[in-house]
């Protein structure tokens, strides 16, 4: 994720307190345009894309969209995911935009159980990695990308003091890592949620238990990527003092792409690859949209070839198709999770006031 999505807070509070109350054309989307959403020449004119605030795609991307299909692409912000997704589901059936992007898979039963989205199938659907294919919630979400939440290490600080670092989440109890790790609160920060449930997929019913071992070994909770990964890691261009942090799998890569010149050959950091949490973002058409057919016009520019390409050093993300290649720094660099936890998205609907409460009570928060 760029260095504004790795900032990204889901606003869970928000979430939880209001709810308990292609490109149309060829030469975007690489296929048959009578095949898509596309507007008429007569139907042009603006569609609006609400979407968290780490979204990030080209200038020229955008000009292409509107060349292609006559349409403005209007970009309506609305902060965290959680909040997003919060105001959406408050707003279903009278949206005040067309399309959604954003949405995670944390987050999208709650979307989906409110009526937010109606199914429409993006004209590269096919493209899909084959994980991700059937991903789609009967037509109503488009998965766009994905990510891997996992612990990052600071190599030099693990080398300096002549300790191997930790492999598996059970390690991260052990007496040798007292105070090394810093997490963030599942309640404000997307990564923090998604360790939180990397740990409940782990350890099952078991998975307090393993949260106070790890309040007994010193682990520090911040309230954000931010504060944890620029503040106390240690290898976050602060003065931070601990060398374990949870971030992103493709944070190392970000290193280098953000590192002033000269850039160094490799990063000073490494990812743990056991206990990584997949995310999924996707898009979706709303439902009462004022322009359905733009909004379907967006979700294929999404899923094109060259907005795919674009995300991995717009948005630090892996593209959703199986056929567009990764960028050099990622191939060499971002950590790939051969097996990542997951949990379904509609006992994380369920579970989640009970989860974070309970977690808010073994951490004496």
């Amino acid at each position: 994720m760029a260095v504004s999505r790795i900032r990204r807070t889901t606003g869970l509070v928000l979430i939880i307190g209001s709810l308990v109350l292609t490109a149309a054309c060829s030469s975007c989307g690489g296929a048959d345009a009578g095949t898509t959403g596309s507007p008429t020449a007569a139907e042009a004119g603006t569609v609006t894309l609400l979407a968290h605030d780490s979204f990030v795609v080209s200038e020229a991307l955008t000009e292409e969209f509107t060349a292609a299909t006559g349409l403005t692409l209007e970009v309506v912000t609305a902060g965290d995911a959680g909040t997003m997704v919060a105001g959406a589901i408050l707003a279903a059936g009278s949206p005040t935009a067309d399309v959604m992007f954003g949405v995670d898979n944390t987050l999208a039963s709650r979307a989906l159980d409110a009526g937010v989205f109606e199914a429409y199938t993006a004209t590269d659907a096919a493209r899909l990695r084959p994980e991700l294919a059937g991903d789609t919630a009967d037509g109503r979400l488009t998965p766009i990308d994905f990510g891997d939440v996992c612990i990052n290490i600071d190599d030099r600080y693990f080398a300096d003091a002549d300790v191997a670092a930790p492999t598996t989440l059970d390690d991260l109890t052990r007496p040798e890592f007292k105070d090394l790790l810093v997490v963030e609160d599942p309640g404000t920060s997307s990564p923090g949620l998604a360790f939180l449930l990397a740990t409940i997929a782990r350890y099952g019913d078991d998975w307090t238990d393993y949260w106070q071992r790890l309040r007994d070994n010193g682990v520090s909770v911040a309230g954000s990527w931010t504060d944890a990964y620029t503040g106390q890691f240690s290898a976050g261009g602060s003065d931070g003092t601990r060398p374990l942090v949870v971030s992103y799998a493709t944070s190392p890569p970000a290193e280098i792409v953000y590192a002033s010149d000269p850039k160094p050959t490799r990063p000073s950091t490494s990812v743990m690859t056991d206990g990584c949490y997949r995310q999924v973002e996707y898009a979706g058409v709303l439902a009462g949209a004022s322009n359905p057919d733009g909004a379907r016009a967006v979700v294929d520019w999404l899923l094109s070839e060259p907005v795919q390409a674009d995300l991995p050093l717009s948005m630090f993300v892996f593209p959703a198709r199986a056929d567009v290649p990764l960028p050099d720094v990622f191939t060499r660099f971002a950590a790939t999770v051969p097996a990542p936890l997951q949990l379904d998205a509609q006992q994380v609907a369920e579970g989640l006031p009970d989860w974070l409460a309970e977690w808010g009570a073994v951490m004496g928060r």
